[in-house]
């Protein structure tokens, strides 16, 4: 049921392919898949409470310029770069996946009581948004590590569909939670804070009782010599443990493919606001743009993940991205109205829901085990970083040329980048 436990381990910490399986448990997602989609789905609420409104507070009601909402958008999503990798380390040494992404989830839950106890104040209300952030950082690697360590490796795209679609329940449900909070309270902010805060502690307590660490997992399936022998071959610095994952040439192409396109991915974020400029509708309705995209992910991303795992996943990988550009086009377009508000938010829905978790399903078989974690850490933290420079680069574009040729720019970089991640990725999904 394991990779690294049912197949040889090939230099560098590839993962040899795992033979064939019998068809049993194939229409199953694992127990451990379904508990961790329940821990992100109450943590995601808890989170989308606070950050719904995020883009509009910053850009509306401080009145930042887009340059400097690119700059704040994209470290505020950037910085959990700067911890990925130590989270993913720390969960590898050990088999710790557990209890390190437990230390996230809790960190994440207790940004919400500084959110409450900062009292307005800009410094305090950072600090705990980088603490949400960086408990975010922490988590994701271990997290999807446990998934995959947890389903066959011709089930990831199903599984990890799954745990996605439950995932953006939460962020479906955040939002409207806190506009019906702020609704019945007359906007007591500190009432959204303690609610957020309630959410994200049942996040860590499902995890706690519901959710077994990577050893009791692994110790349900046959454990083969070479799972130990890789492990004990795995150096010990984290540099050179990084460094090593580099030397697997399937990894390393898909590491460099998700780079190279996410760094022409400019943000839901800014096309919210670009929508909101070309519609010209109220501000009060903005807040409720995020839940038209994650509805569309929410529905498509169990049978994008069952596509993946069928014709493979390189294929639906590049198709999201191509209904990403679709979505920079329309909005390049001279079509306005309903049209190209539903127009945007399906397309920017269509591609999370066949990236998003399709990106750990194709890189998860060519990692060994013992690595699986910081495979994934290496991997979110090289798309996170180039989405960074992303968010930045078209904020620069769009003050200093205008909105037009910015997203005209982000056009063309990203029909570049479609056409070298095509030429990058392995069309095999079995180490190389």
């Amino acid at each position: 049921m394991y990779l690294a436990s049912t197949g040889a381990v090939t230099k560098g910490g590839a993962a040899a392919p795992a033979p064939e399986k019998s068809g049993a448990g194939r229409g199953r997602v694992a127990g451990p898949v379904l508990a961790l989609g329940a821990v992100s789905l109450v943590t995601d609420i808890s989170s989308e409470m606070v950050t719904a409104v995020l883009p509009l507070y910053f850009v509306l009601q401080l009145g930042l310029s887009p340059l400097q909402f690119g700059f704040l958008d994209g470290l505020y999503n950037g910085v959990t770069a700067l911890v990925r990798l130590a989270g993913g380390y720390a969960a590898d040494r050990g088999g710790r996946h557990k209890l390190v992404a437990g230390g996230g989830y809790a960190l994440s839950a207790l940004s919400r009581l500084g959110l409450l106890l900062a009292g307005g104040a800009t410094a305090g209300i950072g600090a705990a948004l980088a603490a949400d952030r960086i408990g975010k950082g922490v988590r994701t690697a271990p997290r999807d590590a446990l998934i995959s360590l947890s389903s066959p490796p011709d089930a990831l795209g199903r599984a990890f569909g799954v745990h996605r679609a439950m995932d953006t329940t939460g962020a479906l449900l955040g939002p409207l939670a806190a506009f019906a909070l702020l609704w019945a309270t007359a906007d007591a902010y500190d009432a959204v804070f303690v609610v957020s805060f309630c959410f994200g502690l049942l996040g860590v307590l499902l995890l706690v009782a519901f959710v077994p660490g990577h050893q009791a997992m692994a110790g349900a399936a046959p454990k083969a010599p070479s799972r130990r022998a890789a492990a004990d071959r795995a150096p010990s610095g984290r540099r050179d443990r990084a460094l090593d994952l580099l030397r697997i040439p399937a990894f390393r192409r898909v590491l460099l493919a998700a780079s190279l396109l996410g760094a022409a991915t400019i943000g839901d974020a800014f096309l919210y606001l670009l929508l909101q400029r070309r519609l010209d509708f109220a501000v009060s309705w903005f807040p409720l743009l995020p839940l038209g995209s994650a509805a569309v992910y929410l529905l498509l991303a169990v049978p994008a993940g069952r596509l993946a795992d069928r014709t493979g996943r390189r294929v639906p990988f590049l198709a999201g991205h191509v209904a990403l550009l679709g979505g920079y086009l329309l909005l390049l377009s001279p079509t306005g109205g309903w049209p190209l508000l539903i127009g945007v938010l399906l397309l920017l829905g269509v591609f999370y829901a066949a990236t998003d978790g399709v990106l750990m399903a194709l890189a998860a078989p060519v990692v060994a085990e013992a690595r699986r974690a910081s495979g994934m850490a290496v991997l979110q933290t090289g798309q996170a970083l180039a989405r960074l420079l992303a968010a930045a680069g078209f904020g620069a574009a769009w003050t200093l040329w205008g909105v037009g040729p910015a997203l005209t720019c982000a056009a063309v970089a990203l029909t570049a980048a479609l056409a070298g991640a095509a030429a990058l990725l392995p069309r095999t999904e079995r180490p190389s």
